[in-house]
């Protein structure tokens, strides 16, 4: 049932997204999607691994909506910093806690973290990130704390 699934919304967001319909264009999109659904089955085999989907879909779909608003806005001071004729870069590194327990929460935020233009997430801990800003300014942990409190509130947590 998962690989139906996975094979309907795969199959529907590559359709939405090429646009074309012409018999080629379909047949290699039909058989990306068999090999992404079949590479998955392979790997649920090997390794067993079942992820937790403790997310709560309206405020998971909130937070979408406020991650592309934050992406349009990160994008708008990245191409000033860039269009600038002095480009003056503050690169840092930094350390971001994490206060979101499900594996899915975690991956949503480090995503998000490198989503974002001009940050990137370089390694992932138990509890924290290594992030790469590319113009670090004193509202940066700030916003990532906003975010990563943005993420926590999407998952279910256990009592």
């Amino acid at each position: 049932m998962k690989g139906i699934v996975t094979a309907l919304v795969l199959g529907s967001l590559w359709l939405l997204l090429s646009g074309i319909y012409k018999p080629l264009i379909l047949g290699f999109g039909a058989g990306s999607v068999l090999a992404v659904v079949l590479l998955m089955a392979r790997m649920d085999r090997t390794d067993g691994y079942v992820p937790e989907w403790r997310l709560k879909p309206v405020a998971f779909l909130a937070y979408l909506a406020w991650l592309m608003k934050e992406i349009a806005r990160a994008n708008w001071a990245v191409t000033r910093v860039i269009l600038s004729p002095r480009m003056r870069l503050r690169q840092h590194l930094f350390v971001v806690p994490v206060t979101s327990r499900g594996d899915l929460a975690q991956v949503t935020f480090a995503n998000s973290i490198t989503l974002t233009p001009g940050t990137v997430t370089i390694e992932t801990e138990p509890g924290r990130f290594l992030v790469h800003a590319l113009n670090y300014g004193d509202e940066t942990p700030g916003e990532l704390a906003e975010m990563d409190a943005r993420v926590a509130a999407t998952e279910h947590r256990r009592g």
